[in-house]
Order: structure tokens, then C-alpha cells, then sequence
């Protein structure tokens, strides 16, 4: 199966809180998509392995995904190793995406800038016909990253006002890791009563950018290219007019 757009998170739950509502829009759109989660999220102080595998099937069904795989690497020491490497590439190559969507490279969480670091290597080498995984050669055409610091301002946003409700689905799959009165786990960030109002605040700042209700922000590490200027900021025209 050859996808559109596949995006890699650290944890199970990364990709739907920073690009769900992408996902959702692009799976509407008739696109086909995709997650592969780096690890099962086995240090988390809350849940388990088992739990939070069930939680991100219901979260792929809920957003359309055609595939979600997670590649087990160790929760919490996510590291650009040659074998590491070696797993992104065979992802990549096995659904030659056209998109590839990953972390930010600047995070408080480690895992989050390996997983970065990886993905961008391994979109690389992933092109390279002499490193050899049994596949055909695939270098996507462009890596976007999402869950921006704030003092980085994102290339593009795109408008997810009409998903955020599928988006929020998504994300409310992953309970083990959000609030939850009765819950007699250890409290962390993601469990504290503010944390989904926080997300939320954070999309419509980027919908604000567009003069839409709600965005999700990604960064592209280069410059784009225009190939025919009239005829892209004419679609941009035709766009806002909707």
C-alpha cells in the first residue's frame, strides 16, 4: 500500500494532539494516511503497553488512517542507532509516502527530539539504493515538522476547523494519559483538567493566522518551491473566497 502522508510519534498519543486534525482532513479528502508510533509508551506513568495500543487503534479508526504500526523501539531511549535508522527506512519504503510528518527537533522530551533526528535521517538514507533492506529506494518529497516551540513560526497551517470535533475523538481514545477524576495514577502533565483547553488554545492561534477557527502549524526545513506563482496564490484566492 503506497500512502499520501505518514506521520511518526515518539508515543501513541504525539501525532494525534499536534496533526490529528491534518490526518482527519486528509483522510476525508480521499488521501491515504498513516502513524507509526516509535514505542508503546512502556515508561509512561500512566497506563500500559497493552492499554495504550488498544487506545491508538480506536484513535486510527476515528481519524481514517489505512495503517498504524509502532515499531517498539525502548520508551524513553529513543536513539538514532543504525538499527533504529534501519526500521524508519523500511517504514518509509514499505508505504512511500509522499509526505512525511514528524517532531519538531528542539523539545523538553528527548524522546521527541530522537524521534525527530531519526525521521529525518532516515527519510534520507531511505532514498539510497545501496542501503539495502530487501525494498525499492523512496525519499519522500518533503518533511514537515509539527509541535512547534513558541518561538518558532510555522511555515504553513492547515485549516482543521471543520475536524476538530474528529480530531477531539481522537484524542479522547487515549484516556489512560488525560484527566480522569477517578484515577489513582500518578498525575502528570497530560492528566492534569487544563491540558486539552491548553492544545486547543494553541490551534486556534494558528486558525487565527489564517483567519480560520481552528489550524494545525507545521515547519518545512528548507525553502519551498513555487512552480507556477499566478496559478498558486490564484488557488490561495479561490480558497479564501470558500
Amino acid at each position: 500500500m503506497q500512502l499520501d502522508v505518514l506521520a511518526f510519534g515518539a508515543h501513541p498519543d504525539d501525532v494525534e494532539l499536534f496533526a490529528g486534525g491534518t490526518l482527519a482532513k486528509m483522510a476525508a479528502l480521499g488521501y491515504a494516511t498513516g502513524v507509526v508510533d516509535m514505542s508503546r509508551g512502556e515508561l509512561g506513568s500512566r497506563g500500559t503497553p497493552a492499554v495504550r495500543t488498544r487506545e491508538a487503534e480506536m484513535a486510527a479508526k476515528i481519524l481514517g488512517l489505512k495503517v498504524r504500526e509502532n515499531l517498539r523501539l525502548p520508551d524513553g531511549s529513543i536513539q538514532a542507532t543504525l538499527k533504529a535508522r534501519l526500521a524508519v527506512v523500511r517504514m518509509i519504503r514499505k508505504y512511500r509516502p509522499l509526505l512525511v510528518l514528524t517532531h519538531f527537533w528542539e523539545d523538553k522530551h528527548p524522546d521527541h527530539v530522537a524521534t525527530s533526528n531519526l525521521v529525518a535521517e532516515a527519510a534520507h538514507h531511505a532514498g539510497l539504493a545501496k542501503i539495502r533492506t530487501g525494498q525499492d529506494r523512496h525519499r519522500p518529497n518533503t518533511l514537515l515538522y509539527f509541535k512547534l516551540p513558541p518561538h518558532v513560526f510555522p511555515t504553513l497551517v492547515v485549516d482543521i476547523s471543520a475536524y476538530v470535533e474528529k480530531r477531539n475523538a481522537a484524542i479522547a481514545c487515549h484516556r489512560s494519559q488525560l484527566f480522569d477524576p477517578t484515577s489513582t495514577e500518578p498525575a502528570t502533565y497530560l492528566s492534569q483538567p487544563e491540558f486539552l483547553a491548553r492544545v486547543d488554545t494553541l490551534h486556534a492561534y494558528y486558525g487565527s493566522l489564517i483567519g480560520k477557527a481552528r489550524g494545525e502549524g507545521f515547519h518545512l526545513r528548507g525553502t519551498l518551491e513555487v512552480p507556477d506563482l499566478v496559478e498558486f496564490f490564484r488557488r490561495q484566492e479561490s480558497i479564501r473566497r470558500r
